[in-house]
């Protein structure tokens, strides 16, 4: 009877150390995907809340975050996917296809990439900017001559300068990075490692379709991934049109490591259980 009831005690810790561990921790995930999010879709909550709770749920990144605010999740253990920097490298309309805009971009490239690098993170994010009229040509020509001047700095601090693609049907009317085909054009005009492509799941859908055949046609041009409903850019769950376990499956069977970042926007009233949700969805075994 004492045996049995040390071995029930013996247990009890056990457990208790077990939960201890997955709150300290975060839930243990299958492993095939690297979870992120972004945190713009969660406005209303404070980054320090947001960031203990994202733990909680087992994420392992919180992306889409300036250098003020990466101490903040470096608290808990998290990193950055995907940073940002500030100003015009933040600028969704005013990019690389402009050369008016290259100065200015590749002055605060240059500053932000080695404070990307020493806080431990290998990518930012970069925008071609609106078309205004210009020929895919010229665009690609643009951008290129553009980041061919920051691949010295990004080869130098080991950061890969990620470009997102956007839809300009229904977002970002007139943007130019908008076709999975236009950006490979580019990341092949540019010729490094160092430029990539972020291939935004919802935007892409709405602007081109054929998800899977495109991220397994053009994933080695591929950095980085962001999710979203469709239409309407809310939870990924069987609500919208896209089943986001086969999506997640093309990825990792391309041999894809990096991360995925949820990036839609919760409509429901309990934000972090839609959170919760997507990862889940996402989290494939």
């Amino acid at each position: 009877m004492a045996a049995a009831a040390g071995l029930g005690t013996f247990s009890t810790s056990l457990a208790s150390a077990f939960a201890a561990s997955e709150k300290a921790l975060g839930p243990k995930l299958n492993g095939k995907i690297n979870h992120s999010v972004c945190k713009w879709c969660y406005s209303k909550i404070p980054l320090d809340t947001f960031a203990q709770e994202c733990k909680k749920i087992g994420l392992t990144s919180i992306e889409l975050l300036g250098p003020e605010e990466w101490p903040v999740i470096k608290k808990y253990g998290l990193t950055c996917a995907l940073p940002w920097g500030e100003g015009l490298t933040r600028s969704i309309d005013k990019g690389f296809n402009d050369p008016k805009n290259h100065e200015e971009l590749i002055k605060g490239f240059e500053d932000v990439i080695p404070k990307v690098r020493a806080a431990g993170y290998d990518k930012i994010i970069c925008f071609s900017g609106n078309r205004r009229g210009m020929s895919d040509y010229d665009g690609i020509r643009n951008c290129a001559e553009g980041i061919r001047k920051l691949i010295p700095t990004a080869e130098k601090h080991n950061v890969t300068l990620v470009m997102e693609l956007l839809n300009s049907k229904v977002n970002h009317k007139d943007y130019m990075c908008d076709r999975t085909e236009w950006g490979a054009a580019l990341c092949e005009a540019v010729g490094s490692e160092k430029f990539k492509l972020l291939y935004d799941i919802y935007h892409m859908q709405i602007q081109e379709g054929d998800v899977v055949a495109t991220i397994k046609k053009y994933h080695k041009y591929i950095a980085h991934y962001h999710t979203g409903g469709v239409p309407g850019r809310h939870e990924i769950d069987e609500t919208q049109e896209l089943y986001y376990p086969a999506i997640m499956q093309a990825i990792v069977e391309t041999g894809y490591k990096g991360f995925v970042g949820q990036e839609f926007i919760p409509s429901r009233g309990d934000d972090l259980a839609s959170l919760k949700q997507g990862v889940t969805i996402c989290d494939i075994s």
